[in-house]
């Protein structure tokens, strides 16, 4: 029940819920800490009134300063990687992570971060690359077989943190998002001092919900993203919104998380726009089955490999470029060792 309430506290936000906290405050924590959100949460129990026991108020405390602490080394590296990047006149698009929570959460640092992610255009990439090195960073060597029709970006690290450089914004099942279509309509910010540009709100939408869908929306940070920038963007056009989604090879992502985020976080989805995005029946009926309340508060798929690969091939919009997909990840799971002999 303590999971649950960490789900009440999400989907009332901004208000504060109607009732008194109920279950257990463990639940509540563990739940905070494993979808990314431990300092928001903090914040929200304050804001609702709900008082947790010492050791769970001490618990979720510890929870969000190493949280905030992590996040705080990002924020230095992705504002190092900015200034690193425009000593060669790239101005990039900054994804998810610190540019996204600045913008949407009350507190940056609430929100769990992890890297740095950063779009350019795929011309951009060498000068960009040359640039990330001159900090310090060091290309992560790709593995046999990388590259190609699943690759989408490339990786830098160090001891400041790792830096994600993408080409593309997204590259699963085969398909991937070309940066072209969301760098056409990027506009320019300043963050802290620095040039920077972030996608348009309807791009930015269905970008954050693919990214979430294809995370099999493990993290309801992700579906939190999406509540708060709706909120944050009341101009925004669904009817774009559709047509940039169908745009993509895999619309029926963008459904994924918006349904789930309408039916936990009651994201005001207008019903035409679910249904312009929906894959089939029994698609639907799967997802709601793997994305319910239960198995979300809990990322049973994050912990279970094989059960995530089945749940990736039954709920892509293309059966044939998922399936190479997961026999290709397989194959870095259970290296092929020829036959028996």
């Amino acid at each position: 029940m303590g999971a649950r309430a960490f789900l009440t506290l999400l989907r009332a936000w901004p208000e504060a819920p109607g009732t008194a906290f109920s279950g257990e405050p463990e639940a509540l924590v563990r739940a905070a800490a494993r979808h990314g959100l431990a300092g928001f949460i903090e914040q929200a129990l304050a804001h609702a009134g709900w008082m947790l026991p010492d050791a769970s108020r001490e618990a979720l405390r510890r929870e969000s300063r190493g949280s905030a602490a992590r996040a705080i080394r990002v924020h230095a590296l992705l504002l190092r990687s900015l200034e690193a990047l425009a000593a060669v006149d790239v101005v990039p698009v900054v994804l998810k992570g610190y540019g996204l929570a600045r913008r949407l959460y009350p507190e940056p640092f609430h929100r769990a971060t992890t890297d740095v992610d950063l779009l350019v255009a795929p011309a951009q990439v060498e000068a960009a690359s040359r640039a990330l090195e001159g900090l310090g960073l060091v290309p992560v060597t790709e593995r046999p077989g990388h590259g190609g029709e699943h690759a989408h970006h490339r990786a830098f690290h160090g001891p400041a943190g790792l830096v994600e450089l993408h080409y593309r914004a997204l590259a699963t099942g085969g398909q991937a998002l070309e940066a072209g279509v969301l760098l056409a309509h990027a506009e320019a910010f300043e963050l802290e001092g620095h040039r920077v540009r972030y996608l348009r709100a309807e791009e930015e939408l269905v970008y954050l919900a693919l990214h979430a869908s294809n995370h099999l929306l493990q993290r309801l940070a992700w579906l939190m993203d999406l509540k708060l920038l709706l909120r944050a963007s009341p101009a925004l056009s669904w009817p774009r919104v559709v047509e940039v989604a169908r745009g993509t090879a895999f619309p029926h992502l963008a459904w994924y998380a918006l349904d789930a985020a309408h039916r936990l976080l009651g994201l005001a989805v207008p019903p035409e726009v679910l249904a312009a995005l929906a894959p089939p029946r029994w698609q639907r009926a799967l997802a709601r089955r793997f994305f319910s309340e239960e198995r979300l508060l809990g990322a049973r798929l994050a912990a279970h490999r094989a059960e995530w690969f089945t749940v990736k091939l039954l709920l892509a919009p293309r059966v044939r470029p998922m399936a190479r997909y997961v026999l290709w990840r397989l194959g870095e799971v259970l290296p092929w060792k020829g036959p028996p002999a």
